[in-house]
């Protein structure tokens, strides 16, 4: 009695959905309970596919991040050892407004890794941080919120936030209070992000999981912190510092980017004792009365008599020295500059080397200071400064050049300019230096023993793209300083240091009072040191807490030490740590990649991951780099919602490493179409194999089909190999490029045989069906999970995620003598069938009368010549040897249809 075709159209079908994930307990499992390698029979159990009528890609999400939340399919298997286990650095988001398209991108390169290697057998410790500290933060709340911080304030227990805040108008509360508020908005966002990486797939263990303000995390910055400074790694010194006057807060050399900003030239006369003038070209005349110096190089011939000489100031009529420094520039306006303290980094290079006197005149508040610098002693001098002191830097600036104009000495007219200017990256107005006391953290800026070591801790690294290691050489090569980890805000990890307050009340910095590591993490703010009391706090003779909070990058460079649990669970430590990789984003090699570098070689004397992965930049339609500050950022959601979170990863999937691929919508329309053919082909090969066949290898006979199970083995190895490179795109592209393949070509080669439930024939091709089904289901598995486990729950138990990646010896074996060149031959032929029918406008239903193939390649074409027949619908078919490299194929129409 014939077998029913197709039991997914039979009557009473089970939808896909209720009860269809069942995981664990299946035949074909280990021990371990994942699914063994081998393709070998089933047992001749009743099998029931629960294939759905209509298979849709609506809802898809929501079932099966239930069912993967549920099962606990992701969860880190903390009893394997360290060899079996693949761990992972994972980029904590900064916590403060919304995911973009960038995140989707990078964080999805990262999942496909941590899910193949899951279906290689590995236990994947694959946590999620939040990087919620910091200024981003801040300017959330208290734009949100309509608040500013002010420490002076007392903390006020029933405070409540306006209930219609006004950003322009902040309603100042103490820091505690503030505090408040920044834990409760990100404890929000943090749950807006993790829908968003749950509806996104991503294969997180979502009990490992941390945040960069949480007890953990300030426990760990607070310890490592100690412990440099035991070590004399972390130091403290009063040194000129970037600072950015909007938020009055330090800024470390990584966190720069320089803005092309209008600008001018101005040309000014100094004076020589003699009257004679000697003329200095400024964009910076504001800061004349900051002058300590002039400087030439030592070659230039026009100034060598001054050396060694002074000249006064204009307007002040103070003396400064004239010096020479290789740093000059001879070609640059005059060749002789001015050097203030400190109008740029040359500025403090100059002071530095030449030993010079300091005269600062802005303010942390990037106005100019009241009291004017010594030698500005003269009643003119000291009038003409009064005009500037209290304004901004732009306003003392249009009065200088009034006071330079009054007096004679502003030669000509300022030049107009465009040049770059150094800011803050998330400020809004350039930045000063000023002096100020902060705590740094020897990165190599300073010490070439330890700048050699970081340079061999990067070749240590085994970089994905190879070529972004030269921007972490760059970037260490390229350091004029130590890492400034010291931040004048308020939501940050608090050093963990106080200060004894002499007589008078001064702080001796060079008595820190430590706590105990046992006691960490403490607030100095409102934690007692060891010895005092409360009520000693800001009085004489008794201490004062450090103010400052750690730069986020001080917390954010020990996240493999946060997340894998660094003295706090040893055994999970052992188990995960250095981790295998790294990914992350290419612009943050300098910030991120690098400060982890320091620290774990500090800590731990070894790199903190053996691998990491570099993701390029997203761009907008135009081949722009997206960014916040550019406006350009687009969202995801309404892109997952609209074209599905598998076709959302299929694009950012096609993306390589190091590589900027633009935001192409084509691209998730592709994707899109791919989930739902994998649906339909899905159901249509599992409805043509039927219930009762295994996917036996045994039973694969017929020349056809080995050739196509020799093929697959072939997209497997490859498929292997490149994710085991790092090159998730190419593993793509070839499962992508052998799926298609197989639904254009092979399935009409084999249609009709399949069908055959008497023959051996028959049999052969529903074995060879299913077997490259189970493959094609696990090779999508990392890209489209979501439609990959929907089906391989129509006839499969557990996940396809707990199932094992494809051997490619398996396959070899099922092949047996299979060649690919039968399949590529056969296909070859039937295109050109369908070629001449679709070009007479004949449906591909309709008959020919007869086909003649010729060329080199035809003895593999007629292995398949019953399936050729078959599918092309030919009366005949006729192979004739030729020299012809390629495969000519003359088709006969019947003369009716000609």
């Amino acid at each position: 009695m014939p077998r029913r075709r197709g039991a997914g159209a039979r009557a009473g079908v089970e939808v896909a959905g209720a009860g269809s994930y069942r995981p664990g307990g299946c035949d074909g499992r280990s021990e371990h309970g994942r699914e063994s390698n081998t393709i070998s029979p089933m047992t001749n159990r009743s099998r029931s596919f629960r294939v759905p009528d209509k298979p849709s890609l609506d809802g898809i999400e929501a079932k099966w991040v239930d069912a993967w939340d549920e099962s606990g399919v992701y969860h880190f298997d903390r009893t394997k050892s360290r060899e079996d286990v693949y761990s992972i650095d994972t980029p904590p988001p900064t916590v403060s407004g919304s995911l973009h398209i960038g995140h989707v991108f990078s964080y999805t390169h990262t999942d496909t890794v941590a899910r193949f290697q899951r279906m290689r057998g590995k236990a994947v410790f694959y946590p999620m941080g939040w990087d919620d500290n910091g200024l981003p933060t801040e300017r959330r709340v208290q734009n949100y919120y309509g608040v500013r911080c002010d420490p002076s304030i007392p903390y006020d227990p029933d405070f409540t936030p306006p209930a219609k805040p006004d950003p322009k108008k902040q309603i100042p509360i103490s820091r505690r209070n503030f505090i408040e508020l920044c834990d409760r908005l990100t404890a929000e966002d943090e749950k807006v992000f993790e829908s968003i990486w749950r509806r996104l797939g991503l294969s997180v263990d979502w009990r490992h999981t941390y945040a960069t303000i949480d007890t953990a995390s300030r426990t760990a910055a607070q310890r490592a912190f100690l412990r440099n400074l035991a070590r004399g790694e972390a130091y403290m010194a009063e040194a000129p510092t970037l600072w950015d006057v909007t938020f009055r807060t330090a800024v470390a050399q990584a966190e720069l980017e320089d803005r092309e900003r209008p600008s001018a030239y101005h040309r000014v006369a100094f004076h020589r004792h003699d009257g004679t003038p000697v003329h200095i070209e400024t964009t910076r005349p504001e800061l004349l009365a900051a002058c300590v110096a002039l400087v030439a190089h030592p070659d230039d011939e026009r100034y060598q008599d001054l050396f060694d000489t002074t000249v006064r100031t204009p307007v002040f009529g103070v003396e400064v020295p004239v010096k020479a420094h290789r740093l000059a520039d001879p070609e640059k306006g005059s060749g002789i500059a001015m050097i203030c303290t400190f109008g740029d980094t040359t500025d403090v290079t100059w002071w530095r080397e030449l030993q010079l006197q300091t005269r600062p005149i802005i303010g942390w508040d990037g106005r100019i200071v009241a009291e004017p610098p010594a030698g500005i002693d003269s009643p003119q001098a000291r009038e003409a400064y009064a005009r500037l002191a209290g304004a901004t830097v732009h306003t003392a600036r249009e009065r200088m050049v009034e006071l330079l104009r009054a007096s004679g000495d502003l030669v000509g007219e300022p030049k107009p300019i465009t040049h770059p200017v150094k800011f803050y990256e998330k400020g809004d107005k350039p930045l000063e230096i000023v002096t100020t006391r902060q705590w740094y953290i020897r990165n190599g800026g300073r010490d070439e023993e330890v700048r050699s070591a970081l340079l061999e801790r990067g070749r240590e690294l085994t970089w994905y793209p190879g070529h972004m290691r030269a921007r972490y050489e760059n970037w260490v090569e390229g350091l004029n300083g130590d890492w400034l980890i010291s931040r004048q805000r308020f939501f940050g990890v608090p050093f963990p240091v106080w200060y004894p307050l002499d007589a008078d009340g001064n702080p001796r910095y060079d008595e820190p009072i430590l706590p105990e590591e046992a006691a960490l993490p403490v607030d100095p703010s409102s934690d007692v040191p060891p010895g005092y009391t409360e009520e000693q706090r800001g009085v004489p003779g008794g201490f004062m807490g450090d103010p400052d909070v750690m730069d986020t990058w001080a917390t954010s460079s020990l996240s493999p030490q946060i997340a894998g649990g660094w003295e706090r669970d040893e055994d999970l430590f052992q188990r995960v740590f250095p981790m295998d990789l790294r990914p992350q984003g290419q612009d943050i090699i300098r910030t991120w990649l690098f400060s982890t570098v320091v620290r774990s070689h500090f800590e731990h004397a070894t790199l903190p991951w053996r691998n990491t992965a570099i993701s390029g930049w997203i761009l907008d339609p135009d081949r722009k780099k997206m960014s916040k500050s550019k406006g350009n950022v687009v969202t995801p959601i309404d892109l997952l919602e609209k074209y599905s979170s598998d076709a959302i990863r299929y694009w950012a999937a096609s993306g390589r490493l190091g590589t900027d691929t633009a935001l192409d919508e084509g691209q998730m329309k592709v994707g899109r179409r791919l989930s739902i053919k994998i649906l339909n082909a899905s159901k249509f090969a599992l409805s043509v194999a039927g219930e009762d066949t295994v996917p036996d290898p045994a039973a694969v006979t017929e020349p056809l089909d080995r050739a196509m199970l020799a093929a697959l083995a072939d997209v497997v190895d490859d498929a292997t190999a490149a994710f085991e490179g790092y090159d998730h795109t190419r593993a793509l592209e070839r499962t992508e490029r052998f799926f298609w393949e197989l639904c254009d070509d092979y399935l009409e080669l084999v249609k009709a045989r399949a069908y055959d439930t008497e023959s051996a024939a028959g049999a052969s091709a529903r074995a060879a069906l299913l077997i490259a089904l189970s493959a094609l289901h696990r090779l999508f598995a990392p890209f489209v999970p979501f439609v990959a486990d929907e089906v391989w729950s129509w006839w499969q138990e557990g996940s396809v995620h707990a199932a094992s990646w494809p051997e490619v010896a398996e396959f070899r074996a099922a092949a047996q003598d299979g060649d690919p060149a039968v399949l590529a031959a056969a296909s070859e032929v039937l295109r050109s069938v369908r070629k001449v029918k679709s070009e007479a406008k004949l449906s591909m239903r309709a008959e020919v009368e007869r086909v003649v193939v010729r060329g080199k390649q035809v003895d593999r074409a007629r292995l398949a010549e019953a399936d050729i027949a078959s599918a092309g619908r030919a009366g005949a078919i006729a192979f004739e040897s030729s020299d012809d490299a390629e495969l000519r194929v003359d088709v006969t129409l019947p003369e009716a249809e000609q």
